[in-house]
């Protein structure tokens, strides 16, 4: 079978008896809460071959601090001029700052003394220490730590072109969009901050999983996107 979103008939079967959907959903920089809850529950497609835009979770995330909700930012290198928009998969970071040594001593302050920020610890640190060139190889750097850690496998299928309304398939692409909250019925579970500032929804699912552990998985199956 040719075309965007080719898969096994034997594997469409499995999906069917397990009601899983076929999505299509962007790789983003620790995809927040519900973005991870549709990848642990539908077989995703990700989306590679789209223009690249601003203001989206593509190099950004959300945390909690002790000052409440806070962004990560990646800096990336803007074309311009000549070149035109640039392709999702070619961006490239701008390293010219230590903004991954940023990041890690956020996270390090944020979650320190959350419940299980030391078991994860030793396997995100790599993330922060080992530079990338593109974006996207860093995004899915950041899936493969979430995946592992909530003990399910990275999905592996990408776009080989770009279409606006795919056929069949559930696009989820719009929760890319860093501008739009998401409806979201959402437990509240306990932050490490959660006195001081209440519960903030939707933060990355690193929020979840340093402060639920084990249970973050379970969660996540529970959101209906």
């Amino acid at each position: 079978m040719d075309g965007l979103f080719s898969i096994s008939l034997e594997k469409e079967k499995n999906l069917k008896k397990h009601n899983y959907l076929k999505a299509v959903i962007h790789p983003v920089y620790f995809p927040n809460v519900i973005t991870m809850a549709a990848v642990a529950t539908n077989d995703v497609i990700w989306e590679i071959h789209d223009n690249y835009q601003k203001q989206t979770f593509r190099n950004r995330c959300h945390i909690c601090t002790d000052q409440g909700k806070h962004m990560l930012t990646i800096p990336i290198q803007h074309v311009g001029g000549n070149q035109g928009r640039q392709k999702y998969k070619d961006v490239k970071l701008d390293n010219s700052s230590n903004w991954q040594r940023q990041h890690w001593r956020t996270l390090q302050t944020a979650y320190r003394t959350s419940p299980f920020f030391e078991f994860y610890e030793d396997d995100i640190v790599p993330i922060f220490e080992n530079p990338n060139t593109f974006l996207l190889d860093l995004n899915f750097k950041t899936l493969e730590f979430l995946c592992s850690s909530l003990s399910f496998k990275l999905p592996e299928h990408k776009t080989s072109s770009y279409e606006v309304k795919p056929e069949s398939f559930l696009d989820l692409r719009y929760l890319v969009n860093a501008k739009k909250e998401q409806n979201l019925e959402q437990e509240v579970y306990n932050q490490v901050f959660g006195e001081r500032h209440g519960f903030i929804e939707n933060t990355s699912t690193l929020d979840l999983l340093f402060n639920e552990g084990p249970n973050s998985l379970s969660y996540l199956k529970q959101i209906v996107i």
